[in-house]
């Protein structure tokens, strides 16, 4: 599976408001742009399909900036992907349905729809939460590797 670039920060970027959710600020994107060494201009169009899919809210002003919708366990990385990413979940093209149908159904319930279910679920069952939480393990796991 090949995600884009803009599913990609959508999700890091989404993982970064998940650790920082706790204090129920709004999050300037310059901020999160900074921290996670993207784009600002970048971030703020996948903050609008963001926004427009109901990932985020936005204040607006100096104070201004985004916050999560929902909290963090309600937010699923399938939810975020859906909001960015127009492509995702389309079905695989049809490859030999004209001369051998046959091949085409078996290649399509054996392997594609299989894929797709197996992929549909993993993201639908992996929370914001989830990723937030294994980045702290990730982050922790960093502070015990010693050199000589």
């Amino acid at each position: 599976m090949r995600i884009s670039a803009k599913g990609r920060y959508a999700l890091a970027a989404m993982v970064h408001m998940a650790q920082n959710y706790a204090g129920g600020e709004h999050i300037a994107v310059v901020s999160i742009s900074e921290s996670l060494d993207i784009s600002k201009i970048y971030l703020e169009q996948v903050f609008s399909l963001l926004k427009r899919g109901g990932i985020v809210t936005s204040v607006k002003g100096a104070q201004g900036g985004y916050q999560l919708a929902r909290m963090p366990h309600q937010i699923t990385v399938s939810d975020i992907l859906k909001a960015v990413e127009l492509s995702l979940f389309e079905p695989a093209e049809e490859t030999v349905a004209q001369k051998a149908p046959e091949i085409e159904a078996a290649i399509r319930s054996c392997a594609f729809d299989a894929l797709d279910s197996a992929i549909k679920c993993t993201l639908e069952k992996t929370t914001l939460y989830d990723v937030a939480v294994s980045a702290e393990k990730h982050k922790e796991g960093q502070d015990f590797m010693f050199f000589i």
